[in-house]
């Protein structure tokens, strides 16, 4: 496939999804600058030598408008945001500041400039609890959590400078991020990790004295918590032909991305047994308010409007990369960051 040759800004890119999402499209050839501020990424997470990192924040529009001017962008994906939501219950202006507000002056940047794709990190959050499963985009929007609902803020936000100037955008509602780069060169490492599989390969390798699980008496088959996960790079896949449809004139979406797949707690911790050959030290304790018992999504949308399907559906595909980046040169931790100069 051939891709636009303008070049691309990366919010948010040396995080997590950013990362592998980054090293994918510079994969693929194409000009890749990256803006993150490092509060929650890492330097050492773009590792193609093409890519451009400037160390500065989304809602610097000084920086912004000189960016875009130096490079004149055809295209935005936009990672950057805070994700814990236990800290949004208790800040949620942290979370409206920085999820709403800050991509707010974002837009307005691409629009003085006349740059209209704009790729979402969005999130299954934004469903709240289903009325039923599996999950469609059809389903209501009724988040629980500020959260959710700073994200859903930015899809409206979104349809409403489509209906305005124009700009047409991919919103992506990832359910469960996990896995790593086969590799072991980049993978995950959030302070506080609060993910279900790098918190048992924590609790396995002695860094956590055990793994507290919360709740065993859901109405699932095993009464633990079932949830969708989907790997990082199945995710980086779906950003990248979310950009090729849109720069081909494609209209705005709104998908899911999600294996369809529902995997229990329990069934995480026997994957994390049967790849490291060690006992997790586990805890059981009582439900956490909030957690719905599944969230599993229907992924057949994007199929259809994007040409994807998530590459990776057992569970061992993504807990075996997790356990090689645990186990690789950064210890399944990146190195404190460079100061900026």
């Amino acid at each position: 496939m051939t891709h636009s040759s303008a070049p691309i800004l990366i919010t948010g890119g040396a995080g997590y999804i950013g990362s592998h999402t980054v090293r994918l499209l510079a994969g693929q050839g194409r000009k890749v600058v990256v803006l993150d501020n490092l509060v929650f990424g890492h330097d050492q997470a773009i590792i193609d030598p093409s890519v451009e990192l400037v160390v500065g924040d989304v809602g610097d529009q000084a920086l912004v408008r000189s960016l875009f001017a130096k490079f004149q962008f055809g295209a935005v994906i936009h990672f950057a945001a805070y994700t814990y939501v236990g800290e949004s219950m208790t800040n949620p202006l942290k979370y409206y500041q920085n999820n709403t507000a800050e991509p707010i002056k974002l837009l307005q940047v691409m629009q003085e400039f006349g740059c209209k794709v704009f790729v979402f990190s969005s999130t299954c959050a934004t469903y709240g609890v289903p009325d039923k499963l599996p999950i469609t985009e059809a389903n209501r929007q009724r988040p629980i959590n500020p959260y959710g609902k700073s994200k859903l803020m930015v899809e409206w936000i979104l349809e409403d400078c489509d209906h305005a100037w124009g700009l047409r955008s991919a919103c992506l509602r990832y359910f469960n991020a996990s896995g790593c780069s086969p590799d072991g060169l980049i993978g995950e490492d959030h302070n506080p990790e609060t993910h279900l599989i790098p918190r048992v390969m924590m609790a396995v390798r002695g860094e956590i004295d055990h793994l507290e699980v919360f709740g065993t008496d859901y109405d699932t088959p095993d009464g633990t918590c079932i949830r969708d996960y989907i790997h990082v790079e199945d995710l980086a896949d779906a950003h990248a032909r979310a950009l090729d449809h849109l720069a081909a004139g494609g209209d705005s979406v709104r998908c899911n991305l999600g294996t369809g797949v529902g995997v229990s707690v329990k069934e995480i911790i026997s994957a994390v047994e049967a790849v490291s050959g060690k006992t997790v030290p586990v805890k059981y304790g009582p439900r956490r308010e909030g957690d719905p018992a599944s969230l599993v999504a229907n992924p057949a949308l994007a199929e259809e409007l994007l040409g994807w399907v998530a590459a990776r559906k057992d569970i061992q595909d993504m807990v075996g990369p997790a356990w090689i980046w645990t186990n690789g040169p950064y210890g399944g931790r990146y190195p404190q960051n460079k100061t900026p100069e």
